[in-house]
């Protein structure tokens, strides 16, 4: 009887320093969910020290591109006054989408870290794989599941709350709808 998981490497596992970082990461997330946006939080390390942070704020912003990843990327560029950020690490709670994966290799990050996978924009595996295409000029290196259960867990609660506070919107305007059409009488007492 074979094994059938033997052709499968285990997960590598994760270090004290990549737990630290991301769960700052996740600090960082739930900022964005205070805002009212998605929680994702990035934060861009240099050796041992934190040199920026983002969340995500595209609704608040107005901005397609204010990623978590691009809200850090943007933040330590300005601290460092260089556009490239060579030996930096970039951790951030959901799979880059192919827009961030872009502005990582043109920052020059050496490392992503990443907790939960994004089955729907994923630049990383999970839809298209940007830092494995042997042309470009500049190779990421990329961990991904990192504290993933916790990291997605934040995600499913936010959308959860979302569709709840949408159906009960909804159910809210079904009701007032329905009592308005139950008592059809004309004002007889305006105070106009």
């Amino acid at each position: 009887m074979s094994d059938a998981n033997a052709d499968t490497p285990e997960p590598a596992p994760i270090s004290e320093r990549d737990r630290r970082f991301m769960a700052l990461a996740q600090a960082a997330a739930e900022e964005a969910r205070a805002a009212g946006e998605v929680p994702v939080g990035a934060v861009l390390v240099c050796g041992d020290e934190v040199i920026a942070k983002g969340f995500n704020h595209p609704i608040g912003g107005h901005d397609p591109s204010a990623h978590a990843e691009m809200a850090a990327l943007r933040a330590a560029a300005q601290k460092l006054e260089n556009y490239r950020l060579p030996g930096c690490e970039l951790y951030v709670t959901l799979e880059p989408c192919l827009m961030c994966a872009g502005a990582i290799m043109h920052a020059r990050i050496a490392r992503v870290v990443y907790g939960a996978r994004d089955p729907k924009t994923g630049a990383c595996g999970s839809v298209v794989d940007a830092f494995a295409n042997p042309q470009l000029n500049h190779h990421t290196t990329v961990t991904g599941g990192v504290l993933a259960d916790e990291c997605g867990a934040a995600l499913r609660s936010f959308f959860a709350d979302r569709r709840r506070a949408a159906r009960e919107a909804r159910a809210a305007a079904a009701s007032s709808n329905a009592s308005d059409a139950a008592d059809p009488r004309p004002d007889t007492n305006p105070t106009h």
